[in-house]
């Protein structure tokens, strides 16, 4: 695991927008595992600006985002479908037959059995056979939860999981509530990838900024792996980067830090 601390949240968006510039060079038909949320805002727009001013071809990209709310249909302003479209697919030239997100509509699915609705286990089985089909996820986007969660993967989460629904803590809800009216708005459910299918990505990039993820951040990189804290899981991992500001790194032992 490496740990690079930025001293700005611009500065660590154009080193992880370097990271991938790289990658998509080097691949041009990279497989792109994305966030979503306040965090990577800002690689976007250097992803954007790297295709505007320098050409960048997303053409050939496939991309695999790593969750949806249940019960938002895509065109909803808060779904993820439409922060994709807005924040990144509609400024670059990617293939729309190329972009994956997961459904979060299922129709009259039984709420309370989500696990074990034919509907919802044959979307989830689809989407990992799509990851599969693609060749596997080249880089995978992560931002991280308050509670240490990545993905829509809450803490006591198998680290093992697949795709899958899961109910979503008060914590994340009271968190997410700022992007709706209310709390009341906020769906209880999303279906998220998994921790083991994350694992499985070739290389990992975390980003995190401000001193709200700062024991979040410790927790994941200096405390044991624990499925009470699903982000500590990339300790395992073979090539896993973390990016922080100042203020997400403010809890962390100098000796796991390289300073950019």
């Amino acid at each position: 695991m490496l740990v690079i601390v930025e001293k700005e949240y611009a500065d660590m968006c154009r080193v992880a927008a370097k990271m991938v510039v790289d990658r998509l060079r080097k691949k041009p038909n990279l497989v792109l595992g994305l966030a979503t949320g306040s965090t990577p805002v800002g690689l976007y727009q250097e992803l954007i600006r790297y295709h505007r001013e320098d050409g960048l071809d997303f053409s050939k990209v496939v991309t695999f985002n790593l969750d949806e709310y249940i019960g938002l249909p895509p065109h909803h302003e808060q779904s993820y479908a439409t922060f994709m479209k807005t924040q990144l697919f509609d400024h670059i030239n990617i293939s729309p037959e190329n972009i994956h997100i997961p459904q979060g509509m299922f129709g009259e699915v039984n709420i309370t059995a989500f696990e074990t609705d034919p509907a919802v286990t044959a979307f989830c089985h689809w989407y990992e056979d799509e990851i599969k089909r693609a060749g596997g996820i080249d880089i995978q986007i992560l931002g991280i939860g308050g509670n240490g969660h990545i993905a829509f993967n809450e803490p006591g989460s198998s680290l093992g999981s697949r795709t899958r629904v899961k109910t979503l803590t008060e914590k994340t809800r009271r968190d997410n509530a700022r992007f709706f009216a209310s709390i009341d708005e906020v769906p209880r459910y999303a279906i998220t990838m998994g921790i083991g299918t994350i694992m499985e990505a070739r290389e990992v990039l975390l980003l995190a900024n401000g001193e709200g993820k700062a024991e979040a951040v410790r927790r994941s990189i200096e405390g044991p792996v624990t499925a009470m804290c699903p982000a500590s899981m990339l300790q395992m991992h073979r090539k896993s980067t973390i990016i922080l500001d100042q203020g997400a790194a403010s809890k962390l032992s100098a000796e796991f830090i390289t300073y950019g």
